[in-house]
Order: C-alpha cells, then structure tokens, then sequence
C-alpha cells in the first residue's frame, strides 16, 4: 500500500504515480496531484511552495 504524500490517496498499485527520493526517503504523488503540481515539480521547487 502506497500513499500520496500531498493528498493522502492511497493504491496498492501506483502506476501513473510520481516518485521523488529526497534526503527524508522516498515521496509519492498521485496522478492528480502529479498533474497539479506538474510546473512546481519540474522546476524542483521545494513541496512547501506549492
């Protein structure tokens, strides 16, 4: 079970998801909040700027 680390959703299956490493581990998106913050993501800006 793999849970989103933006909106809580959760899957057994995260495919469509993105995942980052960070210093803290890993961090998992859903495809909703991939898309959403798809600019922010991209632009490696740090998640308490989105």
């Amino acid at each position: 079970m793999v849970s989103c680390t933006s909106c809580g959703t959760t899957a057994e299956s995260p495919l469509g998801w993105t995942t980052d490493v960070t210093e803290r581990g890993l961090r998992h998106l859903c495809d909703r909040c991939s898309r959403d913050n798809i600019r922010s993501i991209e632009g490696r800006l740090d998640q308490v700027y989105w």
